[in-house]
């Protein structure tokens, strides 16, 4: 036999790897011009999701399948880059697409390996599959995916094929692209990622689901260490760099709905707005829709809910724990037992929920859901100390599931989930434009938008607009009425016999209009709406926009028996605070496409220029002062608590206290703040408007108003302050002389006047 025997198989060999690569070719040829338009990467239009914005810039909310934001190449920055090229494709800009050095490395590795499989996809073979192929592992989906990474090469820049697959690669959470990651897992732009934050992100696009560091922190963690390993390796980042990022403990947001603002009633407000308009397109092209509201508000808006809730709560005492969990006897692994026992129970306006694994009179040790162990002890425990005795009709014991939430210092308590609902609204009277809006305690329990939906009596808030109508038929704030018991008969109230009371049971007889308002006087009401007549005020309260079909013409309007909602009441008041302009309140300023083309832009009328005139402005000044007296001295004299002589309002209780209100403003803003049950009952005995609504409105108003200047209504022509009389109401001349002893010629009842002639005189605005 020859000595060159060998060269025949090494001859078959090269003529079997001649023919495949002819066959490559050949393939290639035929398949390359078939291949997709790249049109589809040259424009290119993802699905992004609907936002909602407060005009400060703040995200409220989301909507669409896909999270979503698009960024350009330069506003990446260069370690996220550098993170990115790290985890999955180092050689990206010297390669044509397919890099055969990262194969041939990835074949002997899983040669060694036996069977272990190691990728060489490369980020270019990535954006061809994620865009024109499917994830089906075979030959030909691999070969197709090679010649996609060539075509896409000779036609885009090597920039702009970054760009695509950080904007479209698929991250976890319903998150696309590493922009809309930073802000799912970690609440934050790309630009204020730390080099930790920046190497989990890396880690993702391998495996989404096994690395996700919400429901895998460990491989997450695991992933991430590889990635910093490789920044090290490469030079990305020094030694003093690597070890600060394997040492930082990462925040993982375990909820992704949490959004830079809370605003989920107005976000949903915007979401059918949209919808209505662009149906399902609304869901994915990348609209903007810019509301009126202000960041700061917000915030202090729902502060001023929650608090006001817990505060009412605190004052009627703990009902017991929220349910019984079974704990088994013996912890193995405490942490992820605990978790999972608790994975269905959702936190709810920031009131955790724990379970409860020891329970003494003096301390309980509790798991809080994401939280971990706890150990709560003296005024932790004060708001549930009786529950924490063997009597307790539903005692805190081992398993009790509790509700759990931080203090102003960040000590854990027990608290548990509010049964009274509360809304605020906040808008500027001059236009309408929304600042705050409230409608509940949480969205996510209970999506019913009580700012808009609930329709409630006012009770004594609705007064105002009573007074103002009857000033329309000559009464003036210094017109005494009578206040005295009164029995009306059926056909009057359209009910049955009606024998009313003043809130404090008392009556004080003749007393000016303006004192009535101020003590909230029920019988002065009544009878004022008696003089002035039931029709004419159910058509004079259309003027503020409510509806006569709400307020039939029965004497109980006088008490605030109709229904109405915040939204109603705020509008309403803006008349007032607007000098008798009405507006049509508005959320919406703006909505732009994904290019920022302004589709839709809010025109709103505004106050002195454009919008109609419902009342005569010295009835809106006289309206304001008399309501300026309300907080100053009246039922709403708390709110003076705030140190501002602008502020105007009126409390109101209905029936069996079951709603609670207060309605207030000054020139710049306007504020209505309600609380009840969803289901009507009673609040409470002492649970006023100015016990439980005032506070709510006091909380909101003290941060929205902080830093703005006082600004006093100025009295528009024709309103004269004059002299009046306490006793008889009539205007009295300088040096005390009574208007009517110039009219009749009789002489004055020296009784009525002090020694100078003026000591028992007050001030008063007529028109």
């Amino acid at each position: 036999m020859s000595s060159r025997w060998w060269l025949l198989p090494v001859k078959l060999v090269a003529i079997a790897v001649l023919l495949a690569g002819l066959a490559v070719i050949l393939a290639a040829v035929l398949v390359y011009p078939s291949l997709p338009d790249l049109t589809v990467l040259t424009d290119y239009r993802p699905k992004v999701p609907l936002r909602v914005y407060t005009a400060d810039g703040a995200l409220l909310g989301e909507f669409g399948e896909e999270r979503r934001t698009v960024v350009k190449i330069a506003a990446v920055p260069k370690t996220m880059i550098q993170a990115i090229l790290a985890a999955e494709d180092e050689r990206f800009y010297e390669h044509g697409g397919v890099d055969y050095l990262g194969v041939a490395r990835a074949a002997l590795a899983n040669l060694l390996k036996r069977g272990v499989r190691e990728g060489a996809s490369t980020i270019t073979m990535q954006v061809a599959r994620n865009f024109f192929l499917t994830p089906e592992k075979t030959l030909s989906r691999k070969f197709n995916e090679a010649l996609m990474a060539f075509k896409i090469e000779r036609n885009l820049s090597k920039d702009k094929i970054l760009e695509l697959y950080i904007n479209q690669i698929y991250l976890g959470q319903r998150a696309y692209g590493f922009s809309a990651a930073a802000q799912t897992y970690f609440g934050k732009p790309l630009e204020k990622l730390t080099v930790a934050e920046m190497a989990m992100l890396a880690g993702l696009p391998k495996a989404p689901s096994r690395y996700n560091p919400v429901t895998n922190p460990a491989r997450a963690a695991q992933r991430q260490h590889y990635v910093l390993r490789r920044m090290r390796e490469l030079g990305y980042i020094d030694e003093a760099t690597y070890q600060t990022a394997l040492a930082q403990k990462l925040s993982i947001r375990h909820e992704p709905t949490v959004y830079e603002v809370k605003a989920d009633y107005v976000a949903e407000m915007a979401r059918q707005m949209m919808f209505e308009r662009y149906q399902e397109a609304a869901y994915t092209n990348g609209l903007s829709v810019i509301t009126t509201l202000r960041r700061a508000d917000q915030e202090a808006a729902n502060a001023a809910v929650r608090q006001g809730l817990l505060d009412y709560d605190r004052r009627h005492g703990y009902r017991g724990p929220e349910g019984h969990l079974e704990l088994p006897d013996k912890l193995s692994n405490p942490d992820e037992q605990l978790e999972d026992l608790l994975q269905d129970v959702e936190e709810s306006n920031g009131l955790l929920p724990a379970v409860v694994l020891a329970a003494h009179p003096k301390a309980v040790r509790v798991f809080i859901k994401g939280q971990g162990m706890a150990e709560l002890t003296g005024d932790a425990l004060a708001f549930v100390q009786k529950a924490l005795s063997e009597k307790a009709a539903k005692p805190i014991v081992r398993g009790s599931l509790v509700r759990v939430a931080q203090d102003a210092k960040g000590h854990w308590q027990i608290l548990q989930l509010p049964q009274a609902e509360a809304a605020l609204v906040s808008l500027t009277p001059q236009d309408g434009a929304i600042h705050a809006l409230v409608g509940g305690f949480d969205y996510f329990r209970t999506k019913f938008n009580h700012v808009v939906q609930a329709w409630r009596q006012p009770g004594s808030s609705f007064k105002p607009f009573i007074y103002s109508a009857a000033l329309e038929k000559g009464f003036t704030p210094a017109t005494l009425i009578n206040d005295a018991p009164i029995a009306l008969d059926p056909a009057v109230t359209g009910g049955k016999l009606w024998e009313p009371k003043n809130f404090d049971g008392t009556y004080g007889g003749p007393t000016r209009m303006r004192e009535a308002l101020v003590k909230s006087k029920n019988l002065v009401s009544i009878r004022i709406l008696q003089a002035i007549g039931t029709r004419y005020a159910q058509d004079y309260i259309t003027r503020f926009g409510f509806n006569p079909e709400q307020h039939p013409p029965y004497l109980t309007m006088a008490l605030g028996a109709g229904s109405v909602t915040p939204f109603q009441m705020a509008t309403a008041y803006a008349v007032f605070a607007n000098g008798g302009y009405r507006v049509k309140p508005y959320y919406v300023q703006r909505v732009v496409d994904a290019r920022g083309t302004v589709l839709a832009q809010a025109s709103p009328v505004r106050a002195g220029e454009n919008a109609e005139q419902v009342i005569d402005p010295r009835n809106a000044f006289i309206m304001t002062s008399m309501m300026q007296d309300v907080v100053r001295r009246g039922t709403a004299a708390r709110a003076m608590q705030l140190k501002r002589n602008d502020l105007a309002g009126k409390t109101g209780t209905t029936n069996d206290q079951v709603d609670a209100w207060f309605c207030g403003f000054n020139r710049s803003l306007v504020a209505v703040a309600w609380i009840g049950f969803d289901q009507p009952r009673s609040l409470g005995a002492a649970e006023t408007g100015a016990q439980a609504a005032l506070p709510i409105w006091m909380a909101y108003m003290g941060k929205a108003l902080k830093g703005v200047p006082e600004e006093q209504w100025t009295p528009p022509a024709g309103v004269v302050s004059v002299h009046i009389d306490p006793a008889t109401g009539r205007r009295v001349r300088e040096g005390g002389i009574p208007e009517w002893f110039y009219q009749e010629n009789l002489p004055p009842e020296a009784s009525s006047w002090g020694e100078d002639g003026t000591s028992d005189l007050v001030k008063d605005q007529i028109f």
